[in-house]
């Protein structure tokens, strides 16, 4: 279960006045991190949703180790937990550019059903990408 790092720059309206990024904007960072894995197995967000499947976050769960600040280059590092069934779960580093370890994190997925809003098992073609 390989991992994926995405890096991009804190932009100055995700921090607050003392230029620390908001706790809020982490949840968005690791969606990035989801997205780019995703991406870097050949599937997309927009794929999945346009084939009827939707991932809905079920459970989201952040250590905050450090502040990340304005204009910091930072990375996400995005690692599968394990081989999805009808859930997918994703565990997270983020760093800055130093190497700093900036939070930890875990998020639970469900694939569901875009017509139905019910629970489906994982596509056959990630799982097909997983044993590539």
């Amino acid at each position: 279960m390989g991992v994926n790092s995405h890096s991009f720059r804190v932009r100055y309206a995700e921090t607050d006045q003392m230029g620390v990024v908001y706790h809020g904007n982490y949840a968005q960072y690791l969606e990035m991190g989801r997205v780019e894995w995703l991406r870097a197995l050949g599937v997309t967000y927009k794929g999945m949703e346009e084939s009827g499947i939707m991932l809905p976050v079920i459970s989201l769960h952040i250590d905050y180790k450090k502040s990340a600040l304005y204009d910091d280059l930072l990375t996400v590092e995005t690692r599968l937990k394990a081989r999805p069934l009808v859930k997918i779960e994703f565990d997270y580093k983020v760093f800055n550019e130093a190497g700093d370890l900036l939070a930890t994190a875990h998020t639970v997925l469900a694939f569901m059903d875009k017509k139905t809003g019910k629970p489906i098992k994982c596509p056959d073609y990630i799982l097909e990408r997983l044993e590539d």
